[in-house]
């Protein structure tokens, strides 16, 4: 049975209509995963002699005191990234498969998952580096076992939490707040939780608690998803009361504001769509990272411009990466009615510029920091605005991934509206400001970099209408193929 759902997901990849779009994404982040790899290696075997002779502290002790931190980081990072096990769970239902098998194959799947891997490339080096330190290898042993244990917890706990929206922010609040607090001297967390983790590696029963956790959360999990496995229960759609909205403000725009209101009413009533939104915020605060100076590797000059990029078009990165999948449903029906791409594209291109803007006023709380750090969002908002907008609605024509907006929260979906893809695409966006940046940085001043910066946004502005020009052939050349992608079910 196992054998026979291992070759239907083969043949479900390869005969997909967007294999060479996932083939080439499926290159693209295995290169950044050997990345994080080789990051994560040379992590565990440096952050012992780091902590040992910077710190002249016991590296043991230090990791076990941050640990608190490392487990809920790991799965807000879970919840935000990582996909549920994908398989085609309402074919199955009706063919004579037993649920319980479906369901043990997609939890196995997650067992081999890149966000539970990723962790031994740190502990592992790590762990070996303590055992040539002469600390005892049945104590580091079972050290592991019990983190390997809290790993795997965290797995299977956001498989039940991606079923709990308001659960997951609470957790991110307390754990923001928590950070707040030790790094005022306040109160100080850590000083609750580094003996559990000390226990691990001390007391050799205090091991069971974790694997108990991890047993407990595999039981509830399993039970709660073979439960809702049903056509006419956990997968069905629920129905809703959604009050019509003329949003009769937005006729200024003309043809244009039909769309616009298409995707207004799309962020305010569906889930999915609100959720990206929910964590295009989370972006205005990836700036503290930078201009705070709390890690030190980010003090470069360059990484200013870097963050900006991220402050102002958090939901350019994120709702805009969907364009034009989040109307894939309706696609077809759209381009047989008589519409002009420049029309839809200048839609998708506007709701972007307002929520730049918003951002940008948003993000003037930065001016705490000094007036050079928001002259750096300002010029970032502009670029966005300019350059990474159309470079959006470029990549968007290539982008055939369909987006089931039915499929969200239930089980074993696509349930993530930010996922790796995303953040990978975004990637390309960054490299450009920063080169510019640099040039004018290091040729003359920061402001002269600013300057380089700013005047692509402008150009990109001014030469708006030949560059839709040129997006909406692109539109029209893959218009046909478009459509039969969002017509394939996956």
């Amino acid at each position: 049975m196992i054998t026979h759902f291992i070759t239907l997901q083969w043949k479900s990849f390869w005969r997909s209509a967007s294999m060479s779009s996932g083939l080439f994404m499926k290159l693209f982040m295995g290169f950044w995963a050997l990345w994080f790899i080789v990051m994560m290696g040379s992590g565990g075997v440096g952050a012992f002699f780091l902590i040992e002779e910077k710190l002249n502290l016991d590296p043991l002790v230090v990791i076990n005191e941050l640990m608190v931190y490392w487990i809920v980081m790991d799965l807000i990072f879970r919840y935000a990234l990582q996909k549920m096990p994908v398989i085609n769970i309402k074919p199955l239902l009706i063919l004579p498969f037993n649920k319980r098998k479906i369901v043990s194959f997609a939890f196995g799947k997650t067992i081999f998952s890149f966000f539970n891997i990723i962790h031994a490339f740190f502990f592992i080096p790590f762990s070996v580096v303590l055992v040539q330190q002469d600390y005892p290898i049945a104590n580091v042993l079972l050290w592991n076992i019990g983190l390997i244990a809290l790993i795997y917890s965290s797995n299977f706990l956001n498989i039940i939490l991606n079923k709990k929206d308001n659960l997951i922010f609470i957790i991110g609040g307390v754990l923001a707040l928590c950070i707040g607090l030790q790094y005022f001297g306040y109160f100080d967390i850590t000083k609750y939780t580094a003996p559990f983790f000390e226990g691990l590696y001390n007391i050799p029963f205090l091991v069971l608690i974790p694997i108990s956790l991890l047993v407990f959360l595999v039981i509830i999990s399993f039970r709660s998803f073979v439960k809702d496995l049903y056509l006419d229960a956990g997968l069905a759609t629920k129905a809703k009361n959604v009050e019509t909205e003329n949003l009769e403000w937005l006729n200024r725009f003309g043809k244009t504001a039909t769309f616009l209101k298409n995707d207004i009413k799309l962020i305010k009533r569906n889930k999915r769509a609100r959720s990206t939104v929910m964590v295009s915020v989370l972006f205005l605060f990836y700036g503290l990272l930078f201009f705070t100076g709390a890690v030190e590797t980010y003090e470069g000059p360059v990484w200013r411009i870097f963050a900006a990029i991220f402050v102002t078009g958090g939901f350019l990165l994120s709702f805009g990466q969907f364009v034009p999948s989040w109307d894939s449903s309706y696609y077809p029906l759209m381009m047989s009615q008589n519409i002009r791409y420049k029309e839809y594209l200048s839609s998708k291109w506007w709701l972007m510029v307002i929520a730049t803007l918003i951002s940008t006023v948003l993000a003037s709380g930065y001016l705490y920091y000094g007036w050079d750090v928001y002259l750096a969002i300002i010029v970032g908002a502009i670029y966005n605005i300019g350059v990474n907008s159309h470079v959006v609605l470029w990549a968007g024509a290539y982008v055939k991934t369909p987006i089931d907006l039915t499929s969200n929260k239930k089980a074993f979906g696509d349930k993530q509206a930010f996922n790796a893809k995303t953040l990978l695409l975004s990637l390309p966006k960054m490299a450009l400001p920063m080169i510019l940046y640099a040039i004018g940085h290091y040729a003359y001043s920061p402001y002269a970099g600013y300057a380089v910066v700013a005047v692509a946004g402008v150009a990109g502005f001014a030469f708006k209408n030949a560059v839709f020009s040129k997006i909406e052939k692109i539109y029209r050349t893959e218009k046909y193929k478009t459509i039969w992608a969002y017509k394939q079910k996956k």
